[in-house]
């Protein structure tokens, strides 16, 4: 269907033509009229006519005095004088001076005056607002409480379960979606509902949004894309009318999918004696409850949304009936790491020999997201080198610029500068080589990356783990704290701000150990630290739930854990000396050893 609204524009514009050419035509035929039968006289000669009886009528205003002549004057028969003070122009008439009045402002004047101020303020309205709503100008203004949802349709929504990979759990469950958009009356032959919401919360990156696009694309209906941030708006009441007028919209197409990313924008728990400023996402909360209990999910509307905030929505949104179930997309474990780099190496031109499952093994804790990163990172590495495939050494490389940034080759250190991180980062390595439940080192480098490495020890499990025992977490606080003891062993107790970044990882580690997992003999079995289902929190924003002596007893406990860990550090690397010696110097040497490089300095056993 063609777009009509050039034409209904030229039609406004035709309409303002008219009105405006026969306004001006009508003003100009009654000046014309006037200035034909009227003569503009001085003052002075007015008071000549008066005079000599040959002003019949005269009307006077403020300023001025008009009337009719008994004969015409200059061939007219109506005058017009402004008006001045009669005993002035006496004065002046009586010295020969022929007095005129001046104007203090006329009709045409005073027209202007209204006219082009409101002129100019339209224009700019006009002009303003068609910046902000688009080529139709102030007409967007109609539009303002209609719902901005990106409808896709069938054909345009391409995704699909198989372009999903790494969360088997939440594709079974959202199978019934499907099953149940494609075939309502046979999914219900017993009694059962589809939920009404389903709620999709996880980490950054894990594919939420992805997932929910996967369950349209399968059942083929219209998908309804929006995000929570967009129903808010200054005005009071926008948000609520936008609710209602994207529910509108999907009830007419049903069966369809309404997602809503980013829920926590909207849904953010309600509290007492708010302040007006939050009325306005109040409003909208309380209309998508109220739209949540209205429709019935037989129409075929089913409504999706993502979240990595969950312990922030309003638990009036959460209650069954509304968002019926939570699916949780976690990060992905060794085999869902696997599947998502088979769905994402079809996009590039893969080597034969590269191993994915060793990939997968070294990217623990990315997310499907940060795996697509790696693999785009890999090809672009692989291009930079003119190779035919992308092999795994250039996997290697995307790894190391995702963990530790782009390598800063341009950053020059002074020998002594050198040598104290050959050392630092070699006390690291080795300590972690010599204790148990560690991860395995796969690379230690002298050059600085990111912002503010100057050097890295680059440690990857080989497998997964769900549960980390007290020993593993103290032993990774002596890994960390490898680098400091190496410093104080070599250069006699002088240390150097480069342990900055390890003092904090274990400091973190030690106060887990003490506030959330209970780890501590003295302060017993008990967590210090409000915890909840948080995908975005980091553990220094925790704050301690105990008392001031409390408080004191878990700052001793946390110092307790970290000049253990100290001992334990130096302990390994006085006895592993030559080695650290040695293993400096050849890192001094080549700048990075690989894991096979490094190989002869491993010594796996247990602390003293």
């Amino acid at each position: 269907m063609p777009n009509s609204e050039p034409a209904q524009q030229q039609h406004h514009f035709l309409v303002w033509y008219v009105f405006g050419a026969a306004l001006i035509l009508l003003m100009t035929h009654w000046l014309v009229q006037q200035s034909a039968v009227t003569e503009t006289i001085p003052y002075s000669q007015f008071e000549t006519l008066v005079a000599r009886h040959r002003v019949t009528q005269a009307a006077v205003s403020p300023d001025t005095i008009s009337g009719e002549l008994k004969a015409p004057l200059n061939g007219k028969t109506r005058y017009q004088t402004i008006r001045v003070e009669p005993e002035l122009a006496s004065k002046l008439a009586s010295n020969g001076v022929e007095v005129t009045g001046v104007p203090s402002g006329n009709w045409i004047a005073t027209l202007i005056s209204w006219i082009v101020p409101a002129f100019a303020f339209y224009v700019a309205w006009y002009f303003l607002f068609r910046g902000n709503f688009g080529a139709r100008g102030l007409e967007e203004m109609s539009v303002i409480g209609k719902s901005h949802a990106k409808v896709y349709a069938e054909k345009e929504t391409k995704v699909t379960f198989a372009d999903v990979a790494g969360v088997e759990e939440a594709k079974f469950e959202l199978r019934e979606i499907v099953s149940f958009l494609k075939d309502p009356k046979s999914y219900g032959r017993l009694g059962a509902r589809v939920p009404k919401g389903i709620l999709l919360v996880g980490p950054p990156g894990t594919g939420k949004t992805l997932l929910a696009r996967a369950v349209a694309g399968e059942a083929g209906v219209p998908f309804f894309s929006i995000t929570g941030s967009e129903f808010v708006e200054m005005f009071v009441g926008v948000g609520a009318a936008r609710v209602r007028d994207l529910f509108e919209q999907a009830r007419k197409v049903a069966p369809c999918i309404i997602f809503i990313d980013e829920l926590d924008a909207l849904g953010r728990s309600r509290v007492a004696n708010s302040y007006i400023g939050f009325d306005e996402k109040e409003q909208t909360l309380n209309q998508l409850l109220a739209e949540l209990d209205g429709f019935d999910p037989r129409s075929g509307v089913i409504l999706l949304a993502a979240t990595n905030r969950p312990e922030i929505l309003d638990p009036a949104l959460l209650r069954a009936g509304r968002f019926d179930r939570q699916v949780l997309l976690d990060r992905p474990d060794s085999a869902g790491r696997l599947a998502i780099l088979q769905v994402h190496v079809q996009k590039i031109r893969l080597a034969p020999a590269t191993d994915l499952e060793r990939l997968a093994g070294l990217t623990t804790g990315f997310t499907g997201a940060d795996l697509a990163n790696m693999v785009n990172e890999a090809a672009i590495a692989a291009t930079r080198r003119n190779a035919q495939a992308v092999e795994f050494e250039d996997f290697t490389i995307a790894i190391e610029r995702i963990v530790a940034g782009i390598e800063r080759k341009s950053r020059v250190l002074s020998k002594e500068e050198r040598r104290r991180i050959a050392f630092h980062e070699m006390g690291h390595a080795l300590v972690a080589s010599s204790l148990p439940g560690v991860d395995p080192v796969q690379k230690v480098s002298i050059i600085p990356r990111g912002v503010g490495a100057l050097g890295y020890t680059m440690q990857r499990p080989t497998e997964d783990h769900f549960l980390i025992a007290a020993s593993d977490l103290r032993n990774r606080i002596a890994v960390l704290m490898g680098g400091r003891a190496a410093e104080q062993l070599i250069f006699d107790g002088d240390v150097s701000s480069g342990a900055a970044d390890d003092l904090q990882h274990a400091t973190q580690i030690a106060v887990e150990m003490v506030t959330r997992f209970g780890m501590d003999p003295i302060l017993g079995q008990r967590t210090y630290t409000p915890h909840g289902q948080n995908f975005l929190t980091a553990p220094q924003d925790l704050v301690f739930n105990a008392s001031e002596e409390t408080g004191r007893e878990i700052d001793l406990a946390v110092r307790s854990l970290l000049e253990a860990g100290d001992m334990v550090a130096r302990d390994i690397l006085e006895r592993r000396k030559p080695e650290l010696e040695s293993g400096a110097t050849l890192l001094l040497e080549k700048e990075t050893l690989t894991a096979e490089e490094f190989a002869p300095f491993h010594n796996i056993g247990k602390a003293a």
